[in-house]
This record gives structure tokens, sequence and C-alpha cells, in this order.
């Protein structure tokens, strides 16, 4: 079977991809300089906390104590980075059309169950590929929900007289971080499933969010002459 370069990923889409890994790490690492001064999350059970986000341990072998003024700084100026480069893959996808290729649309969360037991080896069915899969679709568009859930309570933690109205909405400012902070586990973790998917998918996948082509295999087979017998090729009529 022949194989073709097939144009995927435009070039801003690429770009703004980019742009926005190591703007998300530096917040996360700037948020993590913050979170020691008060680090208050665990995961509990009836009243037993089974883990503290984080160990001293953690926080020691990172050299993150006394850092605080420092991560507020990196963070409060990465932050309009971060929302003016989500602003500008949002308004991309819209003006280009991109959106219909990413957001879940009738049947992708059924179909992402099959995608995800196809990806576990649990299942032999794999459900039809697009430019995204269901489970992608699902996945990208909630980590741009994740994004706007990340700048608004953000807002609300950093200005919560300025914006009121917002951390009120929010539950007040002790829930605003309470979600702020989960929202940034739950960016680490769609990190991790995605740096393993894209180990996982190979170079080809990985090259088309480079250079914006990826490789497909084209089916090359000869057309076979499905003229009847009785017709000539030459000339359209009946062989004598």
């Amino acid at each position: 079977m022949a194989k073709r370069l097939e144009y995927k990923h435009a070039l801003a889409i690429r770009w703004l991809h980019w742009i926005n890994f190591p703007l998300l790490a530096v917040m996360i690492w700037s948020g993590l300089l913050i979170y020691w001064a008060n680090s208050v999350y665990g995961i509990k059970l009836f009243g037993y906390e089974l883990f503290h986000f984080f160990p001293k341990g953690f926080f020691e072998t990172l050299g993150i104590p006394f850092r605080l003024a420092e991560g507020m700084a990196l963070h409060f100026f990465f932050m309009w980075l971060f929302l003016i480069n989500g602003i500008l893959y949002v308004a991309y996808t819209v003006i280009s059309g991109e959106w219909r290729a990413l957001v879940p649309v009738r049947g992708s969360f059924r179909r992402a169950l099959q995608v995800t037991l196809y990806d576990l080896r649990l299942s032999k069915h794999h459900p039809p590929q697009g430019k995204y899969n269901d489970a992608q679709r699902i996945a990208y568009t909630g980590v741009i929900v994740m994004g706007a859930g990340s700048i608004l309570t953000g807002l609300a933690i950093y200005k919560p007289v300025s914006f009121a109205w917002l951390t009120w909405l929010l539950g007040g400012y002790e829930w605003a971080r309470w979600e702020h902070f989960w929202l940034t586990v739950l960016y680490v973790l769609f990190f991790l499933t995605h740096v393993a998917q894209v180990a996982r998918a190979g170079w080809n996948n990985f090259r088309s969010m480079i250079t914006g082509y990826e490789l497909v295999k084209v089916d090359a087979t000869p057309i076979e002459n499905t003229m009847p017998e009785t017709m000539s090729p030459e000339t359209g009529g009946v062989r004598s």
C-alpha cells in the first residue's frame, strides 16, 4: 500500500500549541512556589489523609521553599500570556472552522468509551478515526474549558476584592482556591496522558504537529477493467 503526505495541522494551530506548552509549565512551576506557603490540600477518606499535596521532602528536593515572592511575580506575569494565547487559539478555531473537528458531537461519549477500550486492548473494535477521534474531541475540548476555569478561578483569588462578584459566584475565596488547585492537578494528568498517547501513536503523529503533514496510507490497487466483453475499448462499440 502506497503512502503520501497529507496536510493535517495549520501553522497557527501548531504555533499556539507549542507556545502553550512552556507557558503552562511556567504557570504550574510558579504555582508550586506559591502553594508552598499554604499547602493545605490532600486526599482524605473517612477523615484519614491518604496523601498530602505535597510532602515536605517534595518541596525541599525541588528547592521550592521561601520563593513565594518569585512565584507570585512569575505567575501573575505569565498568566496574561497564557490568557492571550488561549484567546488566540479559540478565536482561530472558530474563525477557521477548526472547531467542527474539535468539539464533541452526538455519540462522541459512547465512541470515546470504545476508543478507550481499544487503546487498553480490551476490545478489538476500532471506532472510525477522523482528524481527531471522539476521545480526543472530548479531551481537547475539556482542556480548553479547564483553561477558562483556571483563568476565572485565578482572577478570583488574585483580585478577590476587584472581582468580588466572580469570587462569590465560585463559592468564595477558599472554594475558588480549591477549584484552581484541582484544575492544575487535572492539567498534569492530561499532560501525562497526552504524552503517553503521542508516544503510542509514534513519530508520524508527532511530526504532523511540527511540520503540519502526516504520512497516510493510500490504496494503490489498480482499477480493473469492468467493461463488458462485447464492448470495444477503442471505439466504445460492439466488437465484430
